[in-house]
């Protein structure tokens, strides 16, 4: 079976060629222009999706070696994210399906990154536990088998990847923040000021990292400072290298706990988030201290793009699993 996966949950415009779970092609168009307003604009966001979706699809097509009369299925996801987003790559999605006569289903985002570990050998075995951490969204979940979760825990505020993004902003290193911050960050020292960890030692698997974000903020407040008289210092680099080490503690002491709790022998870490280096370096030490096997995707499967969406609808279509052509789109879908 060839299927044909669509991304466009928020700014990336994506589409892939899975074959009988191989990848063939993965193509993303990334809307650069939005860092000039300092995050992401719905409604720019969703005309740029209508613009590129065709040539995307098209070019996807093209470097897999085939037409769309070989597709058996075309897979888009319907939620979560931004609703004019969704609606350009579901709308698509579908009537593609439809006018060649070929099976649809959609995928959930959350999900699609989950499967982001799949792509790949070697992949993680069942039963494991999977962190996603993006800029909108943090969720802590059991993968007990294919299309089989548990939802451990999930972010009560900000997610970590916008934390990141808004502490990048406060400290005047534009956006997107994670990257910023992460470069910034091994320049400088993680146990320089002591943030608050939250969450870290709670019963639960949940996540809160909007009180984070404002110690940071009341940090500059009380000590005179801002982006101005940051601007190269070497307090700068510790202020964030201190704050991506409190992100850092808690996403890795709840992953581990959980990891330990439900006795699995393998922890998978995707989504944006997943890229950065402190995270990267905290997880394989913690992993190797109690003998777990670590995954996370190549860095172009981290953030968003349809070839985890492919292989997630791949899957599906193999077991009769294909959606009605009257889904809609659902911008606080919900995993489970």
């Amino acid at each position: 079976m060839t299927v044909l996966g669509i991304e466009t949950s928020c700014d990336e415009t994506s589409a892939a060629v899975i074959r009988d779970g191989t990848l063939l092609s993965n193509v993303v168009a990334s809307q650069e222009f939005h860092s000039r307003y300092g995050g992401i604009v719905p409604e720019l966001a969703s005309r740029a999706h209508q613009r590129l979706i065709v040539p995307v699809v098209e070019e996807a097509l093209a470097k897999a070696g085939c037409t769309s009369g070989d597709l058996g299925g075309v897979a888009a996801v319907h939620g979560p994210g931004l609703i004019g987003s969704l609606l350009v790559g579901l709308s698509f999605g579908k009537a593609y399906a439809y006018g060649l006569g070929i099976p649809f289903v959609g995928v959930n985002h959350m999900e699609a990154h989950i499967f982001s570990n799949l792509i790949d050998d070697p992949k993680p075995e069942f039963p494991f536990v999977n962190l996603t951490v993006s800029g909108g969204h943090t969720q802590l979940v059991a993968v007990n088998g294919l299309f089989q979760y548990d939802m451990l825990g999930e972010t009560l505020d900000d997610a970590a990847g916008e934390a990141f993004d808004k502490v990048a902003k406060m400290l005047g290193l534009g956006y997107p923040g994670g990257p910023a911050i992460d470069r910034l960050a091994r320049e400088g020292r993680g146990s320089a000021i002591r943030f608050p960890r939250p969450f870290l030692n709670d019963a639960s698997f949940n996540f809160s990292f909007s009180g984070l974000k404002t110690s940071v903020l009341y940090y500059m407040k009380n000590n005179g400072l801002d982006e101005q008289s940051l601007a190269g210092t070497s307090e700068l680099r510790d202020i964030a290298a201190s704050f991506q080490q409190a992100v850092v503690d808690v996403l890795v002491g709840k992953t581990m706990r959980a990891a330990l709790e439900r006795r699995v022998r393998s922890v998978a870490v995707a989504g944006g988030v997943a890229a950065n280096s402190a995270l990267r370096r905290a997880f394989e030490q913690a992993t190797a201290e109690h003998a777990l096997k670590l995954f996370y995707p190549r860095t172009e499967f981290c953030t968003d793009n349809a070839a985890m969406v492919a292989l997630a609808g791949h899957e599906k279509l193999q077991r009769g699993m294909a959606s009605r052509f009257e889904l809609a789109a659902r911008p606080n879908l919900e995993l489970t």
